[in-house]
């Protein structure tokens, strides 16, 4: 053994000194800021391991966003539902004086499912029942869209109850739709959509 080398397979590893090895950082356990994205392994913005001066800056909005901001600021609580009535009135002002009752059935604007296919689409009869309703013939806006005429006074009072809140602060009573409620309504929807273009028999009174 005296005179010979001693190799690096020879030599017995040294014991690593725990104060000179690196610890990793330790993963983010707080939620990011705004706009940051938490990646694992990367440090905390918030802890000592986070690069002095170093920071993401916000994203700007574009102008028209600030200005879209900026006007709902300063509006009042009563231009929003304002705004509703207005282009609820405009609908009715446009079935007042069409009068699609009288018009032709390519007259424009015109459905474009029965316009080409001949077949009543889920909204067709819509406008003259809005029609007959505004003139209080409420068996003939039946006759051209139930659906709708049924659907009116809940569609009323969910915007009667969100207007005065929005507007004046009242605080009615809320009518609650749950998911089956409204997926029922749907699914008959359909089913009434279907039955309306039935060639036969009493099905033929719904087609419009």
């Amino acid at each position: 053994m005296y005179g010979e080398r001693v190799t690096s397979v020879d030599r017995p590893a040294a014991t690593p000194d725990p104060q000179t090895v690196p610890v990793p950082p330790a993963a983010p356990t707080g939620p990011a800021p705004d706009g940051v994205h938490a990646v694992a392994g990367a440090p905390d913005p918030g802890s000592a391991n986070w690069p002095a001066g170093v920071a993401y800056a916000p994203v700007e909005p574009d102008r028209f966003t600030r200005l879209v901001l900026r006007l709902h600021a300063r509006a009042p609580r009563w231009a929003v539902p304002l705004a509703a009535v207005g282009c609820v009135g405009l609908g009715m002002a446009y079935a007042l004086l069409s009068d699609p009752t009288h018009s032709d059935p390519d007259a424009r604007p015109s459905c474009l499912l029965k316009l080409t296919t001949g077949l009543d689409c889920p909204g067709c009869g819509g406008t003259r029942a809005l029609w007959y309703l505004l003139h209080g013939d409420l068996p003939a806006a039946a006759r051209h869209h139930f659906l709708f005429v049924f659907s009116v006074p809940f569609l009323a009072y969910l915007f009667v109850t969100w207007a005065g809140n929005r507007a004046f602060g009242w605080r009615l009573p809320e009518l609650r739709l749950n998911p089956k409620v409204l997926g029922g309504f749907l699914a008959f929807w359909l089913a009434f959509s279907v039955v309306r273009n039935l060639p036969w028999a009493p099905f033929t009174a719904l087609y419009v």
